[in-house]
């Protein structure tokens, strides 16, 4: 075995990954004009070359010791793995299409092969594509995209670090093929998978590339005993490779827990650690002696969050693994996918608050600053600018709302409580008279040109009030026609007004602030501006009611009003990180209440309060699950209390496993929960019948995130299913999320399908 010691051409500071979609959403033009036949190939072939040469010059000119290289994706990292290793299902493989159009249908299906599931990558709003394998699954090394990327990179003149998702990480994250036999396991396929990795890791080393990165952030979840035994194998089997670059794997998300001392006791050259989201990984490091031949790179710089880090902090975390390891560097504590590209670009953010920030331009500044801090002692690196940003934000008093807090205070028990379910379900059925499986929709329709044209004009004052107004009225009058032709029994406003539904309700809250290049990816093509709630959160008027009572008055059927609930907009914004998360939910909470009952009050008597992310924001460790369950219940219930029993509450959950949270959307206590299902063959059913849901139920019957549309046999299928594993009085019929990012031509004919199979099976029940 050749001498990999880490004393020679150590990894240094560096990132473990960076945003991929462009400054200004560059890949996602072009993704999508590929999409719909305007470009070609070769066209978006070159958007990708020039993202990754952008990247990599602007890297090495920040002054980085080690550049990442094949963090790029044209839609996913953990597709991009299973497309490298030859392991797309063959509904995909044999539909003749050329490499890339396969790598596509897999991820958002056509007509006749629907995509593979999509869910949420750990306790992030990054969607990952789930590998479907099974024990016939043969890996083959068919791609090439590593070792393309890293060597476009040398001839750029840059050398880099090759990132791929660990063999272990990728095997855990993908799920048994349906027609695997009961009990199969991904993970039995390690060996058969680590020869291809060993053959990888044997053509960068053949190629030059002097460091391969391995991510396994699986391990900052609770793992057994086999797991642990496969990371054991994993990493013995490929540190063994006679030709092999060194190995620097990444944990994050968290600590490593058990895997930390496998990880140590494994013949590996570099381990990355997460030291931000648990403090108590630097102890656990610290005493973790068989480091001490290796280089540790301390994540102290925070990857999923936009506050300036605190030199004196990170510093001191960092410090404390010296002379615990052969080399300690500083790097960030994930991928810098998760943040936006540049502060700077955000001339319209208050200056102060600005000040305050950094994004993934910054944040590689802030590693190369508190690298060289480490390696040449604090008092040689001016730091100054740095901890006066960190002074000023802790001593901002105008961050605190005396008001805000006093409310807070007051609250007791029965202000998150309403009356038993059975009351009320008969006082709505009284009031809203609903057929059996009753339709309705999600939310939001597509969003036209014209749409964010005119939302364009009014930002930027060229379209006055009145103009914007009748503008939105116009289309929610359009939307409302088109669903009474349809035959939905609950409709929507559609959401014309709204850019987002965390940040159409940010910026109408104070404590909040957006941005205007915030861009993030949230999957695919598919990216959001999440803005920072940087202070106390209040409402200072309505933000909905004009627009759900207008609906109202123009049909006899039932308008929901709609609404994003308390945890979901803390998930899917920067968050203060001044306080604990459970003060912050129950903020926003109060503020969503008021808007409820203002809806109420307008009379609207169906709310939808969104929680997609309540399962996103769940510890990935079990000991941290009751904790969160209390404060993020209590605040879902803060906001859906107080009104009257006839007032009939939806939520919605989208793209997560939901098994282990079931107790708490039961505890959420609304009065119907629909739930993405239709990816899945409505696997969470199951999991509903068994434990006993008995409020009303809509498991989504139509995937809005594949181009596809499924027939009424289709969406009849499925329904029984529903039907057949829930109460029938209890189920929805409904979509699997808002339609927005879906075209007219594909949602017409599916909404007219999920009406037809609702009737269909309405009749067979009788």
């Amino acid at each position: 075995m050749p001498d990999h010691r880490v004393t020679e051409n150590p990894v240094g500071s560096t990132v473990l990954g960076y945003p991929r979609i462009g400054p200004d959403r560059e890949l996602k033009r072009a993704v999508e004009r590929y999409w719909s036949g305007k470009i070609d190939e070769a066209a978006l072939a070159e958007t990708g070359r020039a993202l990754r040469a952008a990247t990599w010059r602007e890297l090495a000119a920040a002054g980085l010791d080690s550049i990442p290289s094949n963090t790029f994706s044209h839609y996913d990292q953990v597709l991009d793995t299973a497309e490298l290793f030859g392991a797309l299902p063959a509904r995909f493989t044999g539909l003749g299409l050329s490499p890339l159009d396969t790598y596509f249908a897999a991820a958002r299906g056509v007509q006749d092969a629907p995509a593979l599931e999509m869910t949420k990558w750990f306790d992030t709003n990054y969607h990952y594509l789930v590998p479907e394998l099974g024990p016939d699954t043969t890996f083959t090394l068919t791609g090439t995209k590593p070792l393309d990327e890293y060597r476009e990179a040398k001839a750029a003149g840059y050398e880099t670090r090759p990132v791929l998702v660990g063999p272990v990480t990728f095997l855990l994250l993908s799920k048994a093929a349906g027609d695997a036999p009961e009990g199969f396991r991904p993970l039995e396929l390690l060996d058969r998978l680590l020869l291809r990795y060993a053959e990888l890791l044997e053509q960068l080393h053949d190629a030059g590339a002097e460091w391969v990165q391995l991510d396994e952030p699986a391990f900052a979840a609770d793992r057994g005993e086999k797991e642990l035994n496969a990371l054991t194998r994993a990493y013995h089997v490929l540190a063994k490779a006679t030709a092999r670059p060194k190995l620097l794997v990444a944990g994050y998300f968290g600590g490593l827990g058990r895997g930390l001392g496998v990880l140590a006791r494994s013949p590996i050259d570099a381990l990355a650690v997460d030291l931000v989201t648990d403090p108590s990984t630097v102890d656990a490091v610290a005493a973790e002696g068989a480091l001490r031949d290796k280089e540790v790179l301390a994540g102290v710089v925070d990857g999923r969050n936009v506050w300036r880090t605190d030199p004196e902090q990170a510093l001191a975390r960092a410090a404390t693994l010296l002379g615990t390891a052969a080399r300690v560097s500083v790097s960030t504590s994930c991928s810098l996918l998760h943040v936006p590209y540049d502060v700077e670009r955000e001339t319209a953010l208050d200056a102060r608050l600005k000040s305050w920030l950094a994004f993934a331009r910054q944040k590689v500044d802030e590693v190369v600053l508190l690298g060289k801090a480490l390696r040449q002692g604090p008092g040689n690196v001016d730091l100054t600018a740095a901890r006066a940003a960190v002074r000023d934000r802790a001593t901002a008093a105008e961050l605190l709302d005396v008001r805000v807090r006093s409310r807070l205070a007051s609250l007791r028990p029965e202000h998150a409580l309403r009356s038993p379910f059975a009351r009320r379900a008969a006082a709505q059925q009284a009031a809203l008279g609903l057929p059996a499986l009753p339709s309705t929709t999600i939310g939001s329709f597509p969003q036209t040109t014209e749409l964010r044209k005119a939302r364009a004009a009014h930002r930027a004052g060229t379209l006055d009030d009145a103009g914007y107004t009748a503008a939105m009225r116009e289309e929610i009058e359009r939307v409302i026609r088109l669903q009474e032709d349809l035959g939905l029994d609950v409709l929507v406003h559609g959401e014309p007004e709204r850019n987002d539904m965390v940040q159409y309700f940010a910026e109408q809250l104070a404590g909040f602030a957006a941005t205007e290049h915030g861009w993030v990816q949230s999957y695919g093509s598919r990216c959001v501006r999440p803005p920072i709630l940087y202070g106390d959160v209040s409402r200072p008027e309505p933000m909905t009611v004009r627009w759900a009572t207008y609906a109202q008055r123009l049909t006899d059927r039932p308008v929901k009003g709609m609404l994003t609930g308390p945890v979901t907009i803390l998930a899917w914004s920067f968050v203060r990180d001044d306080q604990p998360l459970s003060e912050t939910a129950a903020q926003v909470a109060l503020a969503i209440r008021d808007e409820v009952h203002d809806l109420e009050a307008a009379g609207i008597r169906v709310v939808q309060v969104d929680e997609p992310a309540l399962r996103e924001l769940l510890p990935l460790r079990a000991a941290g699950h009751e904790a969160y369950f209390a404060w993020a219940v209590r605040a879902f219930r803060l906001a859906t209390s107080g009104i009257a029993d006839a007032t009939q509450i939806h939520t919605h959950m989208c793209y997560s496993e939901f098994g282990e949270v079931l107790p708490a959307i039961d505890a959420l206590d609304a009065d119907v929960t629909s739930i993405e299902a239709a990816r899945s063959k409505m696997e969470v059913l199951t999991d509903l019948g068994e434990a006993g849901f008995g409020r009303g139920v809509g498991p989504g019957v139509y995937d809005i995130h594949s181009p596809r549309v499924p027939d009424v046999d289709e969406v009849g299928g499925l329904l029984r299913t529903a039907v057949g594993a829930v109460a029938p009085d209890r189920v929805w019929v409904n979509p699997d999320c808002g339609l927005k990012t879906r075209g007219y031509a594909e949602v017409e004919p599916a909404l007219r399908n999920l009406v037809a199979a609702a009737r269909q099976v309405r009749a067979e029940l009788g």
